[in-house]
C-alpha cells in the first residue's frame, strides 16, 4: 500500500490572459502593487495529497491519506472514498475551513499562489504508525514544515521507503532538516527550479549530494524530466497535450505515475513516460482531479507518445 501526506485543499483557479512579465517593471519590484483581472475563476479539489492520491487510484491502486480537512471538508473526505482512496487516516478539523490555494496561471504558463494552511497545522500530530497495512512506500508530499519532519522522522524509524518532495515548503525548512529527508530518501523530486534552491541551500555540488544508491528526479515542464541514479542521466521526454487547459497539477500526476511504475517493476525510463502521460492528462482539463482515464485508454496514449506497448 502507498501511504500518501501531504495537504488537502480546495483549488481557486484563475486564468489571466496575458503575461504576468508584461505588467511587472523590474525597476520598481520593491514597491509591487498589482491587480490582475482573470478571464475565469473555478473552486475545485486539490491539495498535493490528493492530487497524487488520486491518479494512483485512477492506474489501479488503493492509496491511503494521511491529512487533515476542515469543518467544511466532509463531503470532499466521501468524494475521496468514492475514488477508491482509502479514507481512514484523515481526519476532521471542526474549528477551521479546510486549507484553500489561490492559483493564477498566465497565457505562458507562469503562477502565481497564494496558499492559506487552514487546519494544516495539525498535521504535525497525525502518525504514520496508525496505518495498521503493509506499507511499500510513504510519499512526504509539501505539508506543514513540522509534520514533514516528523513523518521523514518516522520512516528512518520504522524503516520504511519514502518519497520526499519538498517543494514549495523549502524555503520554510532548515538546512538540518532539508539535509535529514534528503539523506534517506529513496526518492527526491522536485522541479529543476526546486532541485536548484536545494543544492543551493545545502550549499553543495550535485555529485556530493545524489547518492548512487537514490533516485533523483527533476521536472522540467514541457521538456519532459530527468531522472538520475547510480550515476546515470535518463532523459524522459513529455507528452503531447491535445490541448492546454491548465497545467495545475501537473507535477503531482508525473509523480503518481513515476510511483505506480516504479513499485510495478518497470525500468526507470518507462516509469518516467507513465509519469509523463498521467501529466498529460491534467493539463488538459482545468482542475487537479477533473480528469478522467481508462487502463485501456491510458496504454493507448502511452503507445501513441511512446511508439511501445505498455501494459498496466
Amino acid at each position: 500500500m502507498i501511504l500518501v501526506t501531504g495537504s488537502l485543499a480546495f483549488d481557486f483557479i484563475m486564468n489571466f490572459p496575458g503575461r504576468f512579465s508584461d505588467n511587472i517593471l523590474p525597476e520598481k519590484i520593491h514597491t509591487l502593487n498589482l491587480s490582475f483581472s482573470v478571464k475565469t475563476l473555478r473552486r475545485e479539489r486539490g491539495g498535493c495529497a490528493a492530487n497524487i492520491a488520486y491518479n494512483l487510484a485512477l492506474l489501479g491502486e488503493k492509496p491511503a491519506i494521511l491529512g487533515v480537512l476542515g469543518r467544511d471538508g466532509r463531503r470532499y473526505k466521501n468524494w475521496l472514498k468514492k475514488r477508491g482512496i482509502d479514507v481512514f487516516l484523515i481526519q476532521i478539523i471542526k474549528s477551521k475551513g479546510t486549507a484553500s490555494a489561490f492559483i493564477m496561471t498566465d497565457s505562458v504558463d507562469n503562477q502565481i499562489t497564494g496558499f492559506y494552511p487552514g487546519p494544516m497545522v495539525e498535521n504535525k500530530k497525525l502518525k504514520i504508525e496508525n496505518c495498521k497495512l503493509k506499507i511499500n512506500l510513504v510519499i512526504i508530499a509539501p505539508n506543514e514544515p513540522k509534520a514533514m519532519i516528523n513523518f521523514t522522522k518516522e520512516c528512518q524509524k520504522l524503516s520504511l521507503p519514502y518519497l520526499f518532495d519538498p517543494g514549495m515548503q523549502l524555503p520554510k525548512l532548515s538546512k538540518k532538516d532539508l539535509e535529514m529527508g534528503i539523506r534517506r530518501a529513496k526518492i527526491i523530486v522536485g522541479n529543476d527550479y526546486e532541485i536548484g534552491l536545494i543544492m543551493s541551500k545545502l550549499k553543495t555540488q550535485n555529485s556530493k549530494l545524489k547518492l548512487k544508491s537514490q533516485i533523483w528526479i527533476t521536472t522540467l515542464g514541457a521538456r519532459g524530466s530527468m531522472i538520475e541514479y547510480q550515476g546515470k542521466k535518463i532523459k524522459v521526454k513529455a507528452a503531447k497535450p491535445k490541448t492546454i487547459a491548465d497545467p495545475t497539477g501537473a507535477g503531482d500526476a508525473y509523480r503518481a505515475g513515476f510511483i505506480f511504475g516504479y513499485l510495478h517493476g518497470y525500468d526507470l525510463k518507462t516509469a518516467g513516460q507513465i509519469g509523463s502521460v498521467c501529466a498529460v492528462y491534467t493539463v488538459e482539463k482545468y482542475g487537479t482531479t477533473t480528469h478522467r482515464f481508462t487502463k485501456k485508454e491510458f496504454q493507448t496514449r502511452y503507445q501513441e507518445n511512446f511508439s511501445e506497448e505498455m501494459k498496466l
